[in-house]
């Protein structure tokens, strides 16, 4: 799986992160079926390795399903065996190069330009600039200025009005967790949560379509 092109293609990482497994698999399955079909469930989730395991076995092929937040090499090996499609991580983290050396496609924290460069040195397939919010759309163009061929991912206080703009400064995809999930983690309206992912994909230009890329 080229995760820098299914990223690029679909344009929205989704950030799940949710109070139990069933909540986050829940969340999982709404934003998929409202067209979003890359999606992260943070570790930090209460029972999020048995929620990957179960959102897994329940979606079609075609949907991603990731790990974020790997922090650990046991992080990297659990969520593998969880049958994660890519793993997240805030930074270099030891779960960046387990992920790497398992063959688990990275998207590595980062925010410097040294530190973009460090997580494409140790196998990134992109660097997830975070926090993007804390600098703004100008500083990723900035970072592109010298590094134009870094695949960046723009993640950290992004919405659906925000988000836009990160694409235009050349951000490759946008990932958005709080602004998107809202109360749907902590038992909230699913179906509030898929009008919120029509209107970022709308935002975005992705349109409505399927996790496999045909328009609604």
């Amino acid at each position: 799986m080229n995760l820098l092109k299914e990223l690029t293609d679909r344009k929205v990482l989704a950030v799940v992160r949710a109070d139990s497994p069933h909540l986050a698999v829940a969340c999982v399955h709404a934003l998929a079926e409202a067209g979003i079909g890359a999606l992260e469930i943070s570790l930090t989730t209460p029972g999020a390795l048995d929620a990957i395991a179960r959102a897994r076995a329940d979606s079609p092929p075609d949907v991603l399903i990731g790990a974020g937040t790997v922090l650990t090499a046991e992080h990297a090996e659990l969520a593998a065996a969880a049958g994660a499609s890519f793993a997240v991580t805030p930074g270099l983290t030891p779960g960046a190069a387990r992920s790497t050396a398992l063959g688990l496609p990275l998207l590595c924290g980062a925010l410097t330009p040294t530190e973009v460069l460090a997580a494409l040195d140790a196998g990134a397939a992109a660097v997830k600039v975070f926090p993007a919010a804390t600098h703004g759309p100008v500083y990723l163009r900035d970072l592109l200025a010298p590094l134009p061929h870094a695949p960046l991912i723009a993640i950290g206080g992004i919405d659906a009005r925000t988000a836009p703009a990160y694409l235009a400064a050349g951000a490759l995809a946008v990932g958005i967790g709080s602004p998107l999930l809202g109360d749907a983690g902590r038992g909230g309206s699913l179906a509030g949560l898929a009008d919120r992912a029509g209107a970022l994909l709308h935002a975005v230009g992705a349109g409505t379509a399927t996790p496999s890329g045909e328009a609604r």
